[in-house]
């Protein structure tokens, strides 16, 4: 019998039903036949209110797998370990490190993980797996590790920083991607492609050996991308023939037209509730 996976939106920016709630931020729920994961964890404890209302149970979870250090992936962590303190957390240790944002008057805000977490997630031994490579989260379920920054049209997708006075780029090396074998192929979940979207696409389609990808899902940070980016952007997902395209959160409305009008029958919603589903 086919084992069904079922994706859930718990956090993004937008909501489309009644009794729910949004915010600028990023998590989703896996069902995975009879276990469970989230990628990402939104940046408050909206996850648990959500998964109350979309009767998702969270108390499950075996894993907590996180793309970057930014706060609105990372900040529900204390909400989903407190509800489930038997999973076990996937990260690179650059997620770890302080990180800022460049405001346009060149100060630094701080939009890195909390340091409560930070130092809770040092403290947790076993329960912590570090992901610089390619990690198997559960059979059928990887998270890529560092993605290789290959395509010189592709950047991080801001202006982020290692210091508050904005003197030291973060390469954001921590940025990761989920993925999962399917019967139609490969699905790809973001959490907001800092390494660039083809670049993550590419290094997928490495590690799995070529397998196609079906579905392609959540931030692509193309918020500030230029033209030439949005151009061969919308080319490889042309040549790549992605079948499914959820851009959400960080994506950018602009982005997101082009990327409708560019593949009006291939895209979706991601808001808070959207369930996308799969069978392998």
């Amino acid at each position: 019998m086919a084992e069904k996976i079922v994706i859930t939106t718990l956090v993004e920016n937008s909501v489309s039903a009644r009794g729910l709630l949004a915010e600028h931020g990023l998590c989703f729920h896996f069902q995975v036949g009879s276990r469970s994961l989230l990628f990402d964890t939104g940046q408050s404890d909206l996850l648990l209110q959500n998964a109350i209302r979309l009767r998702l149970s969270l108390a499950e979870t075996e894993a907590i797998v996180l793309s970057h250090g930014h706060n609105d992936h990372t900040g529900g962590i204390t909400a989903i370990r407190e509800v489930a303190p038997g999973a076990r957390l996937f990260l690179h240790p650059a997620a770890l490190a302080p990180k800022f944002a460049a405001n346009p008057d060149g100060t630094g805000r701080f939009i890195g993980m909390h340091p409560r977490d930070v130092e809770a997630l040092c403290n947790a031994g076993g329960r912590v797996a570090q992901t610089a490579k390619v990690t198997e989260i559960m059979e059928g379920v990887s998270v890529t590790g560092e993605i290789p920054r290959v395509n010189g049209f592709e950047d991080t997708g801001g202006r982020f920083f290692l210091d508050a006075a904005c003197t030291e780029p973060d390469p954001l090396a921590e940025d990761q991607a989920l993925f999962c074998d399917t019967a139609d192929g490969l699905v790809v979940v973001l959490g907001c492609a800092h390494s660039g979207v083809v670049n993550t696409l590419d290094q997928i389609l490495h590690l799995a050996a070529g397998r196609p990808i079906h579905t392609l899902l959540g931030g692509m940070h193309l918020m500030t991308a230029s033209p030439e980016r949005m151009e061969q952007t919308i080319a490889a997902f042309r040549r790549l023939k992605i079948q499914r395209l959820v851009p959400a959160h960080c994506t950018g409305l602009p982005a997101v037209a082009q990327l409708w009008a560019a593949f009006p029958d291939r895209c979706a919603q991601c808001s808070v509730s959207a369930s996308f589903c799969f069978h392998r």
